[in-house]
């Protein structure tokens, strides 16, 4: 075989039909779209209509609702956290923030900042400063004779009193 005998196989790539191109072409005069009305004219847009019909995502019930409060975090995990420090890619002895964790390629979007989760072990010693921390990966980084500081809580418990 050789590079200039690939073919495609047959029938593999179709000519596009030129419609409303004469009578002997099969496909001239109204081009397929049959005889008047709206949708033998261009600009139709009756996709979902159902001809006055209750449209089937109408009839269908609604569940759920988005919850306009909800806080976008940053969700890091302690694993992930020792994985890149062994692989030097965060300062152990700096304050690990939203920004530290980011240039490190841990936290992605969160705009309300990181919340820390406690799958994954972690052996170094480190300050955390993070929007929130579960209770978990609380104990595991004191345990691992480290801290962590609480940003936001601080603004909710301000809010409420």
């Amino acid at each position: 075989m050789k590079l200039n005998d690939l073919r495609d196989n047959p029938g593999a790539r179709k000519s596009r039909v030129r419609v409303g191109r004469g009578i002997g072409s099969g496909v001239g005069k109204t081009a397929g779209r049959g005889q008047k009305g709206q949708t033998s004219r261009s600009g139709v847009s009756i996709a979902g209509f159902e001809g006055g019909q209750m449209p089937l995502h109408m009839r269908i019930p609604k569940r759920g609702f988005n919850n306009i409060f909800a806080k976008d975090y940053a969700e890091v995990n302690l694993g992930a956290v020792q994985k890149v420090i062994d692989a030097n890619k965060l300062d152990p002895k700096a304050v690990i923030d939203h920004e530290a964790l980011k240039a490190a390629g841990l936290a992605r979007g969160g705009k309300d900042g990181v919340r820390l989760l406690g799958n994954g072990e972690i052996k170094a010693k480190l300050k955390f400063k993070v929007a929130g921390v579960s209770k978990g990966a609380r104990e595991a980084v004191e345990k691992a004779g480290g801290s962590v500081e609480v940003t936001v809580a601080a603004k909710a418990e301000a809010s409420e009193a």
